[in-house]
């Protein structure tokens, strides 16, 4: 065992003795240790009851024959941070909370790892860590929110941040607000609409990193605690049996998490993470073939903030696996590979049923022929963009516009909130990427206002920053590369006109290429916004959203 190292033979006497220390007895320094990496805090709510799902899971351990160790991760909650400097904070813990569970995990020999998550960079940092120390993993998260209910209807986060463009607009009172206020966010766990935090955590059960239910099993649910002591035994399995990350995180496999992710209709923000976890297990992807994946793929759900569905829902239809089992079916996933359930694919969802068609719609009705997202390209994103097009209404899927262009989110946010944004506008917010921020921020603040001023459906928003899994309508993100290195969204001029065609996975600005070299050779790069700690070491360090703004030191 790999715990052995710090636990057997004289030289490690001393090392015992610290055990000693810990209160472990002789007996338990026999056992396997399997390190339990929790996320617990008191800021985040889909992390306030993760000490109750790591008891869970200590247990389960413990029945297995393992000795249980737990030790932290940090966790931003984006919601808390969004629209302000708190915002530059999100993206950046995902490398914290990968490379932070690599050191304690080589610092003290774990055998085995059992990641337990909730929100957002939490999920995909996690699993960035379990393909690099690929020692033998599974994934059992803190649960999704219970949906809220306002007037009679299901509500969620995303409701929230649109009132509060309602009531700037004139159409909701502050009495209004403070309804939505009190009620959307009813209970512990991650906001209830498919945003990025539950859209991470399905997709890890698509991956094969997660037990069945994972990603859909409401945090308050007591199953939750259940498959919490599940997940404690079958990492004790996957120990006996060596299975580990990277004999299930395969190409094969983030094909079929690509695939799910279609059909599911999930966040934006899985088109940076996915790249990432890939480049750790040492599997390249092109975003290209996310295009290739949706032409093919159905979108089969439409969960909020695309439709009135929540997690809750697509728990009680039959979760991840009935959606997987309508894609299986008809040759569109991968069946014959390994999963930490000890199964294939295939075994995992053999029995798998879909139990309400409005939710999961079959795969002969779906909400449409193509996928979730789309990547676009074109000679304003030369590398990528990316849109959720289930999110976005039919009448803007093509647009063309004049561009209303702002250097930062607050002076945009000013500007809709202050009526300047019209019908028909494009609003460009550039130098918010990953260098440019630094730390590429969520502009659901933005998105948000559009929509609760009733502008979705006739004005677009591109950024070179990201969005909200909340966020909905026509939002273009991760415009590659980004302003800060000189991308052609730092060219774009007030008044430009930009043309933007979805279903052709086009992104143009309507300049003459003559007129944009003459741009770009005026052209000259901004001082950094920050020049010192943490921000400004990964400002240096971090490519462009088209790679999964992922951390590379350069010759």
């Amino acid at each position: 065992m790999k715990s052995d190292n710090v636990k057997k033979g004289m030289q490690q006497a001393p090392h015992r003795s610290l055990f000693n220390a810990l209160g472990m007895t002789e007996e338990e320094m026999e056992r396997p240790l399997v390190g339990i990496v929790s996320s617990w805090n008191e800021i985040v709510p889909g992390h306030m009851n993760i000490d109750k799902i790591v008891n869970a899971v200590k247990m389960g351990v413990a029945m297995a024959g393992g000795t249980p160790v737990v030790f932290p991760a940090i966790a931003v909650c984006d919601g808390i941070a969004m629209g302000h400097v708190g915002m530059k904070y999100s993206l950046v813990t995902r490398d914290l909370i990968c490379d932070s569970t690599e050191c304690m995990a080589i610092a003290h020999q774990f055998d085995a790892l059992v990641m337990v998550p909730n929100c957002d960079k939490n999920v995909p940092g996690l699993l960035m860590a379990a393909a690099r120390l690929n020692l033998p993993t599974v994934f059992v998260r803190g649960g999704p929110m219970l949906a809220g209910h306002v007037g009679g209807k299901k509500r969620s986060l995303s409701s929230m941040f649109e009132a509060v463009g309602a009531y700037a607009a004139g159409k909701m009172t502050e009495e209004d607000v403070k309804n939505y206020e009190e009620h959307v966010c009813p209970t512990c766990g991650s906001c209830s609409g498919m945003y990025t935090a539950n859209s991470m955590n399905c997709l890890t059960e698509a991956i094969g990193m997660g037990l069945r239910g994972n990603g859909t099993i409401p945090a308050v649910y007591s199953e939750r605690l259940k498959l919490a002591k599940h997940a404690g035994m079958k990492v004790m399995e996957l120990l006996e049996k060596n299975i580990r990350p990277r004999d299930i995180l395969t190409p094969k496999a983030f094909h079929n998490a690509l695939t799910v992710d279609m059909a599911l209709g999930c966040s934006t923000n899985t088109m940076l993470h996915i790249p990432a976890i890939a480049h750790e297990a040492g599997v390249e992807l092109d975003l290209d073939m996310a295009n290739d994946i949706s032409q093919k793929t159905p979108n089969l759900c439409h969960l909020a903030p695309a439709g009135p569905t929540y997690i809750e829902d697509l728990n009680e239809a039959g979760g991840v696996y009935a959606v997987m089992k309508e894609l299986a079916d008809t040759g569109l996933l991968y069946t014959d590979l390994i999963t930490a359930t000890g199964k294939t694919v295939g075994e995992n969802i053999a029995d798998a049923v879909n139990r309400n068609p409005e939710v999961i719609r079959p795969i002969d009705n779906p909400y449409s022929k193509t996928g979730g997202l789309a990547i676009l390209k074109g000679n304003l994103a030369p590398d990528s963009a990316v849109v959720k097009r289930s999110a976005v209404v039919p009448e803007m899927m093509k647009h063309e516009g004049p561009a209303r262009v702002f250097d930062c989110e607050e002076d945009a946010i000013a500007a809709i909130k202050g009526g300047k944004i019209v019908p028909g506008d494009v609003v460009v917010i550039r130098y918010e990427g990953p260098k440019g921020g630094p730390g590429m921020r969520e502009m659901l603040n933005p998105t948000s206002a559009i929509a609760g001023m009733g502008l979705g459906s006739s004005v677009a928003l591109i950024t070179d920053g990201r969005f909200s899994g909340a966020s909905r309508g026509a939002s273009i993100g991760h415009v590659s590369p980004e302003a800060a290195v000189g991308g052609p969204i730092a060219l774009v001029h007030e008044g430009d006109t930009i043309s933007i065609d979805i279903d052709a996975c086009r992104l143009e600005l309507k300049v003459s290429d003559e007129e944009l070299a003459r741009r770009r050779a005026e052209w000259k790069p901004r001082k950094p916004k920050v020049t010192t700690g943490y921000l400004a070491r990964y400002a240096k360090l971090v490519t462009s959203g088209n790679r999964g703004a992922i951390l590379e030191i350069k010759d």
